[in-house]
């Protein structure tokens, strides 16, 4: 608390200009170091922007860090708007999320052929976007969606969501219901914590 607050050894017992002229100079040290992070951090999210290959994360198939969903909310064999559909895509994001991150593809299937993400029924790219961003926070809470990224890329002939996954850096729990529920990647799988299993694994990951 004293560093971030620049406050000088002693402070309390110096003369008040020697006290200004040391926090000063602490002052712009805790500047300078705020600065050097974000720069570094805005610097990461450019080489992950540069390096990321869509054709080559669908080449490589589904994995700890990669899923692929065919649709965000419309069931392909009925036809039909399924909950179970946003279910299992906010299930893959939590996962992500309390996990090491990853990419979500909507409107690839899970064996990398090409659905798109018209077979979702929305008007446009933004009202699906929208809609992902509005059911995340609404059962995941705003800092789920601070660790998302979202763009529409091409893949072959359609248009796919790309839900890019940061690591985050505080549990997320998917509500569902009244109840909340815990999940985690295992393999190219989605797997939910017993409620005995929580604590550990918080524990470890959150530290």
């Amino acid at each position: 608390m004293y560093r971030m607050h620049a406050l000088p050894t002693g402070w309390e017992r110096m003369k008040y200009q020697e006290f200004l002229e040391a926090r000063r100079e602490l002052m712009a040290q805790v500047i300078a170091e705020g600065y050097s992070q974000v720069l570094a951090s805005e610097q990461d999210d450019i080489l992950e922007e540069e390096s990321f290959d869509l054709s080559e994360v669908v080449l490589n198939g589904e994995s700890e860090e990669v899923e692929f969903k065919s649709t965000l909310r419309t069931n392909l064999h009925t036809g039909d708007r399924d909950p179970r559909m946003e279910h299992s895509v906010l299930k893959t994001i939590a996962g992500f999320l309390n996990t090491r991150g990853g990419v979500l593809v909507v409107g690839v299937a899970d064996d990398g052929s090409p659905v798109g993400i018209e077979a979702d029924g929305f008007e446009n790219e933004d009202k699906l976007s929208l809609h992902l961003v509005n059911i995340v926070k609404s059962r995941m809470g705003i800092q789920a969606i601070t660790n998302l990224h979202v763009n529409f890329e091409d893949n072959e002939d359609s248009r796919v969501m790309v839900v890019k996954c940061r690591k985050s850096p505080t549990p997320i729990y998917l509500l569902d219901g009244q109840t909340e529920h815990f999940y985690i990647r295992t393999g190219p799988s989605t797997t939910e914590l017993q409620p005995s299993q929580i604590q550990d694994y918080i524990k470890q990951r959150f530290r």
